[in-house]
């Protein structure tokens, strides 16, 4: 009797010990979290992409995201970005007519690096540099409607993406360098006596320092340290104009010099400042509240030191406040990730991808042309009473099948109406509980009725 009981403890304290290891081992992702994770770095998730990171813990997840980063497009480059620009001799003889051609040229160019991009998203391995490549479009913001040469913003694109998660003081200072930004924010006519002030301060105010963090004695100053810093349409680079630019002593966050354009921003990435804003930026970009300031400080302290994007981001996505209850179904959705979302979990690839550029317009995000150098809104900014209802008409089209996009969604809803229960695909579509229940519990319809839901806007 005594053996026994002596085995039945030894058993017990094994269990015991089993169970105190378990519980200190890293748990496997629970399908809300993997759904969380695949749509915030992401463009949401398939239920097959969901059940993929179902065996691994948050850690192992999110470095399988990181480490399927790509540096280039799947996609090859859309029609017309091998073109030279005309000189101006070759503009001066145009005709009327021929001005007229070459405008539209330009807009059919400008809607296909818009198509072109929507393509790559939808087909990408990695939704993540396209999500990256997103957020520096909305930081480092250039317009094509301002630049007008289409190669030089599908160019900027392909930098965004080459530096999407890797150094930021290596990214600032081609940006600095690039064709579209110099002419979007007129540095092209920035030169020694008639300093443009445009670049220095949104160098300042929006890629760095943040509002309020600077005097405009900076201002002046940086923009009279990137005189003579042009653009060259016609060869797409980067061209340095010495007789333009301004050698004189400048003062600038404390420190005098002879400073050009890179000494300013070696300046800007000393200041502590560029660090914190940068990890705000980039801490919202996943969490919708702030960080605190004593993980704001931790994070931008280690940033400063090397300013390399991928461990920072890394850190984001590891922390407690990312995979908290209350940053699920906090934000809203911006329009090119309901629109693509959509598309990649119903396996569609519309025939005309114009029609996505023109409801993404008309949803409020124009790839390639934000609304003006602030970037695109965020979070509840992207709803109103006609924007929503824009949002509806277009799941409402998408669902029931789009002709003029040559699209059938039927299938794909059938075959995830076979596959999973209702209470399953809530888990893993939605970010919140359905807001209108399905009356029924399987059938395509019932699938439609989730992605009609509210909730379905939500991230």
């Amino acid at each position: 009797m005594k053996r026994n009981r002596s085995r039945t403890q030894q058993i017990r304290r094994l269990l015991l010990i089993w169970t105190v290891l378990l519980t200190g081992c890293a748990q496997a992702l629970e399908v809300e979290e993997a759904r969380h994770l695949l749509l915030r770095t992401g463009f949401g998730a398939t239920p097959e992409e969901v059940e993929a990171l179902l065996p691994l813990d948050r850690q192992s997840a999110v470095d399988r995201l990181l480490s399927g980063m790509r540096s280039q497009p799947v996609q090859p480059p859309p029609a017309g970005m091998d073109e030279a620009w005309p000189d101006r001799r070759t503009l001066r003889k145009l005709t009327q007519e021929e001005r007229k051609a070459l405008r539209r040229k330009r807009r059919e160019q400008g809607m296909a690096l818009k198509e072109w991009w929507y393509r790559e998203m939808l087909v990408t391995p990695s939704p993540l540099t396209e999500r990256m490549t997103l957020f520096w479009h909305g930081h480092f913001t250039s317009s094509l409607r301002k630049v007008r040469q289409p190669a030089l913003m599908y160019d900027q694109n392909l930098l965004f993406r080459r530096h999407a998660l890797g150094n930021f003081a290596e990214l600032l200072h081609a940006v600095a360098r690039d064709p579209a930004m110099i002419l979007y924010l007129d540095n092209q006519t920035n030169r020694a006596g008639h300093p443009n002030e445009n670049f220095a301060r949104e160098l300042l105010e929006l890629f760095t320092l943040g509002e309020g963090n600077y005097r405009e004695q900076d201002v002046r100053e940086a923009a009279r340290a990137f005189t003579g810093w042009k653009a060259d349409r016609r060869q797409r680079r980067f061209r340095f104009v010495r007789r333009q630019h301004d050698s004189g002593m400048k003062h600038f966050l404390g420190h005098s010099g002879r400073f050009d354009g890179d000494d300013i921003i070696d300046i800007l990435l000393q200041q502590p400042q560029t660090a914190r804003h940068l990890v705000s930026r980039l801490w919202r970009q996943f969490i919708v509240t702030p960080p605190d300031a004593a993980t704001l400080a931790e994070l931008a302290d280690d940033f400063r030191k090397d300013w390399e994007l991928k461990p920072l981001v890394r850190k984001i996505l590891l922390s407690d406040a990312f995979w908290a209850r209350d940053n699920r179904g906090s934000d809203i959705k911006p329009p090119v990730v309901l629109i693509v979302g959509t598309l990649r979990l119903l396996q569609l690839e519309p025939q005309k991808l114009r029609l996505l550029v023109r409801v993404g317009r008309q949803l409020g995000q124009d790839l390639f042309d934000p609304p003006n150098v602030k970037g695109w809104p965020r979070g509840t900014e992207w709803i109103d009473s006609n924007s929503l209802l824009a949002r509806q008409t277009f799941m409402a089209r998408l669902l029931r099948g789009n002709r003029r996009m040559g699209l059938a969604a039927g299938p794909a809803l059938s075959r995830l109406a076979i596959r999973y229960d209702l209470q399953t695909l809530s888990r893993m579509l939605l970010a919140e509980p359905p807001v209108n229940g399905p009356s029924r519990t399987s059938g395509s319809e019932t699938v439609a009725a989730l992605l009609r839901d509210l909730s379905w806007q939500l991230m």
